[in-house]
């Protein structure tokens, strides 16, 4: 049941669709298809992506699944028994439908106490990476995904369910055709893997010049932009130290203390916020709105740390001040078991938002539960945090 203490509209940064088995296939141009299939393996659904069977997600079909919050107590307390990965999730449930539409989830959402959410593709993180060496492919892949979200959630379920398609950087001119065709079916967030960009001659940073006009379409759009955590590539150079020739990310694979410890220095988010700032985009356009999701806020203090040495000992190198730019910029979305008063101190209250990860493991079952975390800051902080940043970055109503 809601929470008595809640009398101000919650809105949730961080909810999951679950992605049905023809969401990339089912509008994959007919000269494509096999590029994303489905295949048994030893009795066990598997996803494949040209032809290569991916253990990204264990389960790919969804149809049973961890339940929600099911890793709440390792992330809050640890794990002093040092119990496995399947030990920690427990016992598995059959998905209900609210994970796979809008019109059950909106009713789950009434019980969970939630006013509206994003709602973010779950799958679909797994695209970009595997794709790396074909642009084309990927942007015809992630196009079909588009397509296949906006006909089964929409883009603005009802002002309540916002779904985030994605896009894709490789070949800018068909990054714009694609912001231009989400923009058209009413979008307000767009998905955007923060990762080096992939492309014919390399990778490289989407806040080099480069990518300025579709930056520039963004900002037309006055359009929000997601950074969801997502497969970035540091498997590649994790595997360096590892002594490893090849292997995925995966993320629910018991890790080595080595990776245990690289994953924990966040260097996804902070490398791709360090590039936004330091390549100098957000100045550029000091009206795009970012908005990093379940990349927690562990980088922060050591971004501001950096940044803020590098700006007192090379001010020539800024146009302006780089923490500045991340206060005005970025809205942060703390993990649920960080100290969220601390970041309030680091950033300021108006740029920090709530997010659940319902109903992933990793989240909280009872999503409210995230406001016994905010004892101690006044109503209208709460109300800030819980919903009404949110609500400002996205340029929403405060109420539905």
């Amino acid at each position: 049941m809601p929470r008595s203490d809640v009398d101000f509209p919650v809105f949730d940064a961080d909810n999951h669709m679950y992605e049905t088995v023809d969401a990339f296939t089912k509008y994959l141009p007919k000269e494509h298809e096999g590029l994303i299939k489905y295949v048994q393996v030893n009795g066990r659904d598997k996803i494949a992506v040209r032809g290569v069977i991916s253990e990204y997600i264990p389960n790919p079909t969804f149809n049973v699944v961890a339940r929600p919050g099911a890793w709440e107590d390792y992330f809050k307390n640890g794990n002093p028994d040092g119990k496995s990965t399947r030990e920690l999730m427990g016992k598995p449930i059959r998905s209900p439908e609210a994970f796979f539409a809008p019109e059950p989830r909106l009713k789950l959402m009434d019980e969970l106490g939630l006013d509206r959410a994003i709602m973010w593709p779950t799958l679909a993180s797994l695209l970009e990476d595997r794709l790396r060496d074909d642009p084309r492919a990927t942007h015809i892949v992630v196009h079909a995904l588009n397509q296949w979200m906006h006909e089964q959630w929409t883009f603005n379920y009802e002002n309540r369910i916002f779904a985030t398609p994605v896009i894709t950087l490789p070949i800018v001119s068909e990054a714009i055709k694609e912001l231009e065709w989400i923009v058209e079916r009413g979008a307000k967030i767009i998905l955007i893997r923060p990762a080096p960009v992939p492309g014919f001659e390399g990778f490289r940073s989407f806040a080099l010049p480069e990518f300025d006009p579709f930056w520039k379409k963004v900002v037309e759009a006055d359009i929000t932009v997601g950074l969801h955590s997502s497969d970035d590539g540091l498997t590649r150079y994790y595997n360096m130290w590892e002594g490893r020739q090849d292997g995925e990310h995966l993320p629910f694979a018991t890790p080595t203390a080595f990776t245990d410890i690289m994953h924990k220095q966040h260097r996804g988010i902070f490398d791709t916020v360090t590039s936004l700032i330091g390549h100098g985009l957000l100045t550029r356009f000091p009206e795009l709105r970012i908005l990093p999701v379940e990349n927690g806020s562990g980088w922060v203090r050591p971004f501001i740390e950096a940044a803020g040495e590098s700006y007192a000992k090379s001010p020539k190198l800024y146009d302006e001040d780089p923490i500045e730019v991340l206060k005005r910029n970025i809205w942060i979305h703390p993990f649920f078991e960080e100290n969220t008063k601390y970041l309030i101190d680091l950033v300021g209250v108006d740029r920090v938002v709530f997010g659940s990860d319902y109903p992933h493991a990793e989240g909280l079952s009872d999503p409210l539960s995230y406001m016994d975390d905010l004892e101690g800051l006044s109503r209208e902080d709460k109300a800030k945090v819980m919903g009404g940043n949110l609500a400002a970055a996205l340029k929403l109503p405060a109420t539905v």
